[in-house]
């Protein structure tokens, strides 16, 4: 790993939070994603925007991560938004069809502005 990673929570709101992700979402790194993620779900947070715009790289297991994640918002009643994708993610999330569930939106502000309107049945 050569870029130092780093997991912030720069907002949470009602249901909303953000959690930014910086260096490499990797083997390494996902488990603590992972878990940081659910610890927000589990304190009553379960829309996720995932704000990936620091990430300089992702493996697999940055993306098995983000299922997981995706998964367990999902069986909270909530949901996982993806913001600022960088362009070599972007087509790693299109080619394994990730894209076709996990919404994405331009930025972090973007993706809460969205999640505002959220109504759960």
């Amino acid at each position: 790993m050569t870029d130092a990673f780093h997991i912030d929570v720069p907002h949470t709101d009602g249901t909303l939070a953000v959690i930014a992700l910086s260096g490499e979402f990797d083997i390494t790194t996902a488990p603590a994603v992972r878990a940081r993620a659910l610890e927000l779900i589990a304190a009553g947070h379960p829309d996720l925007v995932a704000d990936l715009a620091g990430v300089t790289f992702c493996d697999s297991s940055g993306l098995g991560a983000l299922v997981g994640i995706w998964r367990c918002a999902k069986d909270a009643d909530g949901s996982l938004a993806l913001a600022a994708i960088p362009d070599r993610l972007g087509r790693l999330l299109s080619v394994t069809g990730m894209d076709t569930f996990l919404p994405a939106h331009p930025s972090a502000d973007a993706a809460l502005a969205a999640g505002q309107g959220r109504t759960t049945a």
